[in-house]
């Protein structure tokens, strides 16, 4: 994979994201979660709700329906999610994102390896 995340990010706790292709970097905080996320393969989220979540397309194309409503996003794209909204959507390979979430406990980090 090439990593668009410079080694800071990089060194930073994976979440641990139930999705084939996914890499995600957490920035954990007391309110609030921050992912950096970047995917090898196509990725289709079915429908689901949560707390507000608001991203920023660093590459590629994520194309979500928000509440009903069909939009495509490309870098420098902003979307915003409100709490409680349904939505779903195809992330396409080769996209990369800053994610906010206004929760906390969102995602957990992957286990640690144990070295022998």
């Amino acid at each position: 994979m090439n990593h668009i995340f410079p080694e800071a990010i990089r060194n930073l706790p994976e979440a641990d994201i139930p999705l084939d292709g996914i890499t995600a970097y957490l920035s954990q905080a007391d309110t609030h979660q921050i992912l950096f996320m970047q995917f090898e393969k196509d990725i289709e989220l079915p429908e689901h709700a949560h707390e507000a979540q608001m991203g920023i397309v660093l590459e590629g194309k994520i194309e979500l329906i928000i509440d009903g409503e069909e939009k495509s996003f490309t870098k420098g794209d902003r979307y915003y999610i409100p709490e409680g909204i349904p939505h779903s959507g195809k992330i396409h390979a080769g996209y990369a994102d800053m994610t906010f979430f206004n929760e906390a406990d969102r995602y957990t980090t992957k286990p640690q390896l144990t070295k022998p």
